[in-house]
This record gives C-alpha cells, sequence and structure tokens, in this order.
C-alpha cells in the first residue's frame, strides 16, 4: 500500500459494520466496528515487505468474466431482487453504469465462522480481478498512525478498539492485508488511511463518544483520499474503490449518521457515478434488531435459493449483494 512520507506504527483498524456490538453506537446497521492493533504493519503491505498472501486460486479468478454470457437473472421479490447463479454475475449487474467511485461495505466476520470464508476473502478472489484495467485505486479501511503521534493517546485509541472489535474473527486483519497484497499484483494501486496526529487526539478527548469520533475520521478520511485519486491524470476514466465497513458508503445515510458516511459527499462530485455495494454472507445474518433494520432484510429468505446470488436494489446506485450459501 501506499506508504506516507513518515513512516508508520500499525494499527490495523477496519471499521464500521462488524456484527452487533453491544459497546458500538446502537441502532441500525449491523454495528461499527474496528479491529485493535497487533495485524502486520501497513507500511509492511505498502513496501512488500512482508511475505504476500498467495494469489487467488485460478478457479477463483476465473469466475468474474464469465458474468458476460451469463443468462438473464430471475426476479425474486420486492427492492428490485434478482436471483443470478453466480455471485460475479450479480456483481456485473451492479456495475452496468460505469461508476468512478465504487464504495463497498462488509459486515466484518464473528469469532466462530472462521470455517466459512469471509467477505473480504471472497471481494478479493471472486471479484478484484474483475477490475483489473477498470479501476485505477484501492482504499481499504487500514489505519496507519504516525509515530510522531503521542504513544499515550495512540494506545488510548487501540485500547477503544479492542472494546468494539474483541468478538470478531482473528483473520480479519490479514485478510484486508491481502486484499491491498492482491490489489497491487493487479496493477490497482492500494492506499490505506493516515489520519494526523491532531486527528487521533480528538478522538481520545471525545471519551466517551470515542468510537463516533472514529467513524466520523474514517468517513472524513476516505472521502479526501477519492477525491484526490479522481483528480490524478492518470486516474482519468477509471473507478475508485473504496473498501470497509457497511455503514460508511451509505449513498443515503440514516439520520442521525450523516457524518458517518462519504456516499452524499462522493456522489455528489461524481456527478451521481457512484454505486454504494453491501456484501453479506448468507451465513452472517442473524435474527437480531440491527439486522431487522436494514431495508432488505424483511425481503430476503435464506432458505430460499441458497444457491442463487441475491442482488437488491433498494435505491439508484444503491445495492445489496447476497452471497449463495457456502458449500
Amino acid at each position: 500500500m501506499r506508504s506516507p512520507r513518515t513512516s508508520l506504527v500499525a494499527a490495523a483498524f477496519l471499521a464500521a459494520c462488524g456484527a452487533p456490538s453491544a459497546s458500538a453506537p446502537a441502532g441500525g446497521a449491523p454495528s461499527a466496528s474496528a479491529p485493535a492493533g497487533g495485524a502486520p504493519s501497513a507500511s509492511a503491505a505498502a513496501s512488500g515487505s512482508s511475505s504476500p498472501p498467495a494469489a487467488p486460486p485460478p478457479a477463483a479468478q476465473a469466475t468474474a468474466p464469465a458474468a458476460a454470457a451469463s443468462p438473464a437473472p430471475a426476479p425474486c421479490g420486492a427492492l428490485g431482487c434478482l436471483a443470478f447463479d453466480t455471485p460475479a454475475q450479480a456483481f456485473a449487474h451492479a456495475l452496468e453504469s460505469g461508476p468512478r467511485v465504487l464504495a463497498v461495505g462488509e459486515a466484518h466476520a464473528q469469532r466462530g465462522s472462521e470455517g466459512i470464508p469471509s467477505t473480504t476473502r471472497r471481494f478479493t478472489e471472486l471479484f478484484l480481478p474483475a477490475l483489473a484495467g477498470r479501476a485505477s485505486d484501492l482504499i481499504v479501511e487500514l489505519w496507519a498512525v504516525d509515530p510522531r503521534c503521542k504513544k499515550e493517546q495512540v494506545a488510548r485509541v487501540e485500547a477503544e478498539q479492542r472494546t468494539v472489535t474483541q468478538g470478531q474473527a482473528a483473520q480479519n486483519q490479514d485478510e484486508f492485508l491481502a486484499l491491498g497484497h492482491a490489489a497491487k499484483r493487479l496493477g490497482i494501486r492500494p492506499h490505506q488511511l493516515t489520519p494526523s496526529c491532531q486527528e487521533v487526539d480528538a478522538i481520545v478527548r471525545a471519551g466517551p463518544d470515542a468510537v463516533t469520533a472514529m467513524l466520523e475520521m474514517i468517513a472524513r478520511q476516505t472521502a479526501a483520499e477519492a477525491k484526490a485519486l479522481l483528480g490524478r491524470e492518470d486516474a482519468a476514466g477509471k473507478m475508485v474503490i473504496a473498501y470497509g465497513g457497511a455503514l460508511h458508503n451509505d449513498v443515503a445515510p440514516r439520520p442521525g449518521r450523516e457524518r458517518w458516511s462519504f456516499g452524499p459527499e462522493l456522489s455528489a462530485i461524481t456527478g451521481g457515478k457512484y454505486v454504494e455495494l453491501d456484501l453479506i454472507v448468507r451465513e452472517f445474518i442473524k435474527e437480531s434488531e440491527s439486522w431487522r433494520a436494514l431495508p432488505w432484510y424483511p425481503h430476503f429468505d435464506r432458505e430460499k435459493q441458497p444457491d442463487k446470488a441475491v442482488l437488491f436494489n433498494p435505491a439508484p446506485g444503491s445495492y445489496t449483494l447476497i452471497f449463495p450459501r457456502s458449500s
């Protein structure tokens, strides 16, 4: 991933949208989450000094191009629901508008789900290869802290992260780093978020509202990075991908969550050439208040068409792709 001019302290930070957490903000979508530090350094991912993960299996890479010759999807209900034979076909359909920004949101894998391929792994293996040559850059929701920041402030922020992420699967951080490595191999420049020391201090000063301050910072950082990348001459006509939690990409955030999302800002500056795509592993869906609050939830039966990829389109430029049941 791109390294800033300063060296980095690893503070891998995947924010917003793991399974519900008691310490996360209350309300709607699967709640905010942010893995704590301790993953391989984000700067190592940038330099390639750590051992890169293996390339996606050939079978997974071969899946994406098949979408062009696929049969027509079958209507499956409300909110523009369509059922596809493969996830790659559903993914291709969501991108038919040719967005300049593809904002992918996920619900992070939780402890106990390690035997089920995560959303990050599926995106890396099934979808990312199809974006080679079409996307110029990938912003991964990893936070790399400037080592000039006060150590005690960084430690306090990391402690806040741990309270939110303690229920997450241990491999989440590694899989985000693997996504960055895979993008680089495909010619897509990976980037991480690089908050300033002032922003770290602001999170500490937020006290009990530290998680909310983190969510707001991530939205600001991602929006600023995406706007800078969209303005590069060598990225003209290509897509910028933002990959992270499924609160930040909302093109129409729920009331009270407007500052958590970069969706409206990036949609505006691209003239609506923005796609919000939430990716959901079917087995991760739970009978809980936070899941029931999602607009597609009342219209989805996880036992119906288990071998199909289900794509909802609840609003223009907004999609939710639910993977088939894992084999």
